[in-house]
Parts: C-alpha cells; structure tokens; sequence
C-alpha cells in the first residue's frame, strides 16, 4: 500500500498500487496546479483513509479533485482508474515519472530550468529557513489530526 495526502491533513489516502508516473504539460493541468506542469501517475484500489477531495469540473471530460481546507490539488479523473498528484505521495521520490504527455502545450523554457543558476541560501536566508516551524502534515500516516498549531 502506499499513502499520501494534502499538506494540511485534512485529506488522506490509500492505494493499492500506483504505476504509469508522467509529467503532464497540457494547460488544463498547468492552471490546475499553478505550475508548469503536473506529475500524475494512476492509482489501482485508491481508498481515502481521511477527508475526501472536493471536485472541479476541468472539462466535459476531467474532474480534478483538491483539499478544500488548503487547496491542495490531489487527483485527476477522467473516468477510469483516478491519477494522483505524485508530490502528495509520502514518499514521492519512490515514484520517477517516466514520460512526458500533452506536450504540445509546454512552455519552452521548462526545457532549461535546469540551466538556471542557483542561489546559495545567505545567511539571512538559513536563519529565516531554520526558524520556520512547519504545520504541514507529516508525510506518514497519523491517527488524529489537525495538531493544535495548524488549527
């Protein structure tokens, strides 16, 4: 089984199995996760263990289903076995997407992101990233939640 869920808690889920990792640049998917693209792979016995998804109509065709407390976006649906956000995975390196879909609407310069330069943390930097103290969900299950802080 493999689990995951939004960043508040709220929503958590189970699957049996999870398999076909792809990186969707269709435009659909680009404003349903405010990025450039999505990460989805396809659930096979998919249970939610905590919460359920609130639905969004995307299409005739789609339905996207997100948290309704944090918003984050947590599925794909278009009928057949759902996809989920593979970044909501508890362990989201254990499944590499594997191919690219939809990529007549990818943006060009998603090809060099890994050209850019990258920023060092400063030290006003490290010591503002070291005194954050996170309320996000852990990424394992748990047996209650909220915890009192992300209330």
């Amino acid at each position: 089984m493999t689990s995951g869920g939004c960043q508040c808690g709220a929503v958590r889920y189970r699957a049996e199995r999870i398999d076909k990792p792809s990186v969707c640049h269709c435009r659909m998917c680009q404003k349903a996760f405010g990025n450039f693209f999505a990460p989805l792979a396809t659930t096979h016995g998919l249970e939610w263990t905590r919460g359920a998804p609130k639905w969004f109509d995307s299409s005739n065709k789609v339905r996207r289903g997100f948290c309704g407390d944090c918003g984050t976006p947590l599925t794909y649906d278009y009928g057949s076995n759902i996809e989920i956000a593979i970044a909501t995975l508890d362990d989201p390196s254990a499944l590499p997407p594997l191919v690219h879909v939809n990529v007549a609407d990818k943006i060009d310069y998603v090809d060099h992101l890994h050209q850019l330069p990258v920023r060092e943390n400063a030290a006003t930097a490290a010591a503002f990233i070291a005194s954050i103290e996170t309320y996000q969900h852990p990424d394992h299950d748990t047996d209650s939640w909220p915890n009192e802080k992300s209330k």
